[in-house]
Formats: structure tokens, sequence, C-alpha cells
């Protein structure tokens, strides 16, 4: 299916090319392009300071670069043009660049196009991670040479060549990667479908749309998972272009994967019973109801269930920090909307002590209000969103007639002091912040290490 790589290094070479964004996928990529001995141009938003010591690497390699604020103003003569995956691809500086002839793309599109290997692609609004980390693993434990990408460990693309046939290929996609791509996914997941990302997308049309492109490419012996238990997933069965399989922890599914009687089942097959599976909440009997059906064809029940009953989660994602004075601090900084924190305070037998609030991502909070106010015993909130968010509790304190504390606080280090201070023993507290980090940290991981590093000098 893929094509001959070594027609991409004869096509690259010598040609102008563009990469927008010298962040953490595209500095492989560059590297790697120079290599393949194109003329690289880097292009940045931030200065020559910021970008630091990389930028010095990369002038010495011959590398051209453009940064500041005007940054895209010379994005003129390039034969390709590699983008950074949250750039829309109706940017006017793109736009202009495909009009004069130039080759618009991404390092995820690339690899996509050129992977030898069967591709495992999942997306999704939650869950995401852990689903993607439960498949490589299932893959790994039956023996697969196993590679994992995409918005999680290494950007691939400057290790095609190493990829054999025979090895798996294990992707997480956003739907800022997925929104312009056109490319084959033999086996492809949507976990579930939430409101998200509405400050990049048009609306949630488009990001439905983006989502769908996971499978819009394949052929009828491929195979997409969807979840029964969300009525946008389910509406798209009809949509699909090979096998179809489902999974739920609501109904009995005999030919998906389904929750019953206390059992995780595949098909008429027991995986394991719940009291095995270390990982906390229902959400994650989902996630791994999902990766059964993705990796089904692949990988014996015997493996299912080793990685189902041994893996006790990803890092920043109702993870156990410590315990002080009695009281039990988790991490779940990844929960960055309003259902996947809303999953994450399912996960806890009691009320919690919640500390919430970031970057707006234009999404509304009522849906966090509504079924979160009775998981939580205490909400401290902080960044952006805090008064939005106070004000959609608000509203359901008043229709509920009900009354949850509330205290908003300026800062994060704050956010952690004051959750000790109302804390008693017994108490959980978890940071989970239903937003994106962007306005106090670069990014989700950032902000779970701080939290981490505050907790462990309480």
């Amino acid at each position: 299916m893929s094509k001959n790589f070594e027609e991409f290094k004869k096509n690259i070479k010598n040609k102008k090319v563009a990469v927008v964004g010298i962040g953490v996928s595209n500095i492989p990529l560059i590297r790697f392009l120079v290599e393949l001995g194109a003329n690289v141009t880097a292009f940045d938003k931030k200065d020559e300071e910021k970008v630091g010591e990389i930028g010095e690497t990369f002038k010495e390699k011959g590398v051209n670069l453009e940064l500041g604020e005007n940054y895209l103003d010379n994005l003129v003569g390039f034969d390709v043009v590699f983008k950074t995956p949250s750039m829309r691809i109706d940017n006017p500086a793109l736009v202009k660049a495909k009009e004069d002839g130039a080759y618009v793309t991404s390092e995820m599109e690339e690899f996509v196009k050129y992977c030898p290997a069967k591709i495992f692609g999942i997306t999704g609004s939650d869950g995401k991670t852990t689903t993607t980390t439960l498949v490589y693993n299932m893959l790994k434990s039956e023996g697969y040479k196993t590679w994992i990408g995409g918005n999680i460990g290494n950007p691939l693309f400057s290790y095609i060549e190493e990829i054999k046939k025979e090895d798996k290929v294990v992707l997480e996609l956003s739907s800022f990667q997925l929104m312009t791509m056109n490319v084959h996914i033999e086996c492809a997941l949507i976990t579930n479908v939430t409101p998200n990302h509405l400050d990049i997308h048009k609306g949630m049309e488009e990001y439905v749309e983006a989502k769908k492109n996971i499978f819009k490419v394949q052929e009828k012996n491929d195979l997409l998972v969807l979840n029964r238990d969300n009525d946008i997933t389910n509406s798209i069965v009809g949509e699909a272009k090979g096998k179809v399989m489902q999974f739920s922890v609501k109904e009995v599914i005999k030919n998906g994967a389904c929750f019953t009687e206390n059992k995780l089942m595949l098909k008429d097959k027991k995986v394991c019973i719940l009291e095995e599976v270390k990982l906390m909440g229902m959400h994650n009997v989902e996630n791994l109801l999902a990766a059964f059906c993705v990796v089904s064809e692949d990988v014996s029940i015997e493996n299912m269930k080793k990685v189902a009953t041994k893996f006790t989660g990803v890092e920043h994602r109702c993870e156990f920090v410590r315990e002080v004075d009695g009281v039990k601090y988790y991490n779940d900084s990844i929960a960055s909307s309003p259902t996947r924190t809303i999953a994450g305070l399912k996960a806890f037998k009691k009320p919690v002590i919640l500390i919430a609030g970031g970057y707006d991502k234009k999404i509304p909070f009522e849906p966090l209000a509504e079924n979160g106010y009775s998981k939580i015993k205490t909400l401290i909130l902080v960044g952006a969103t805090k008064e939005k968010i106070k004000k959609a509790f608000d509203k359901i304190d008043e229709e509920k007639n009900t009354k949850i504390p509330i205290i908003i606080v300026d800062s994060f280090e704050k956010a952690v002091y004051k959750a000790k201070e109302v804390a008693n023993e017994g108490d959980i507290v978890t940071l989970s912040p239903a937003c994106a980090s962007f306005d106090m940290f670069p990014n989700f991981e950032i902000r779970g290490n701080e939290f981490k590093r505050l907790v462990n000098n309480l």
C-alpha cells in the first residue's frame, strides 16, 4: 500500500523546503530533510533568543531561519511546505504558497504515506493517550517490533527507513493532524467525540469531520472501531469503508467488545474480570475494550489479558502522587476537557477536592457542572477560565439548591496550598483541570510535573 520511500528521497533532494514551526515534531524533521539533501528554511514565531541553541545548530547545518512576529511573510518560492500540526490549512500564507505551486503537507501525512508497516490510528476527544499506550503494549507483548508516535512518543518520519513491513505502528492522532490527512490507515479507532478545541476549529461540524478523516481512505478489508455508547461515533457506523467493530460498557455486543456481568468480553470470549484491572474508572474499561477491538486480528486473548491486568496507567492520568496527613493527591493534568475531567471524577469512590481551570478552548463548562457537582467536595479554580467555570457551577447551585464551596486563587501554587489547607484526613485532592494549560504552562506534562513538585514539597 505504501509508496516507495526512495521516490520521496529522490524528489526532495535539492528542493527548496519550508518547515513551519521549530517544535517537538519538526526538529527531527528538519534534521532529516537536511540529511536527505533538501535546502531547508525553518519558520517560527519565536525570536532567535527563544529558539535558542537549536537555532544555532540548524544555522551551522545550513538551515535558513525566518523568525519573529512576521515570520510567514517570506513563505514564498518553496517547492514543499511542511506545516506544524496546529496551523490551519486555510492560513493565508499557506493558501498563497499552494497557489504559487508549493506542495503543502505535514510530518505525519508523509510518514503515513510512506510507512511500510501496518498502522493503528487512534483518535477521539478523550482516552486517546491511554488507549494508544494499551494498544502499543498489547502488540509488543505479542512479540511484534512496535513503534509509537503521533501526539506521543517520538516523531516517526525520521525513522522511516528503519521500519520494516512486519513491524506495527501505533499513532495517536489529534483533530489538527487529521484535518488535512487523506492517507490510508489500516486500523482506525475513534474513542468518542465531544466538544473540544473549538478555539481552533470553526465549529463542532468541522471538528467531527476532521476526526472522520482517520477512516476516509480505508478499504474493504480495513477495520474501523467505534464507541457504541457515544452518539456521534455510533452515528458514523454507516459511513465505514471496511469492517466495523464497536465497544460498549452499557450493552452486550456479540461482534465487538463489551462489559457485562463484571467481565470484559471480546466477541464471546472473556478477557478478564473488573477486579483484575489496575486502571481506575469506567472510562478506562472503555479504553481497554476499544484496545481489544483494535488489536483483535493481531493479538491473542492471553496477551490482551496480560496488559489489561498489569497496566497501571500513563503519567498525568489519574496518577497517584503521594499521601500527606491522610490525604491522597492525584495528578490528572491530561484532563484538558470537561468530559475527561468528569471521567476522572467518576473513577473515585467519593467526592473530591478538585483543582480546575486553565486556557480557554471555547468549550462550555455546563456539562462539567451538571455531571460533576455530586462528585466534588470543594472546587478550587485557577487560570483564565476560573470565572467561566464558577458561573457554570453557580447556575447548577441555583437549579439543584446545593452549594459546593468554590475557592478562587490567582496562582497555581496557591491552588495546591489551598487544597492542603481545606483537606481533612481521608480526603482526595485531584488536579483535573478540564482545560488546556497554555495560559500558565507550555503543555499538560509541565503542568502535571509542577503539581507533583508542589505536592512532593508539602
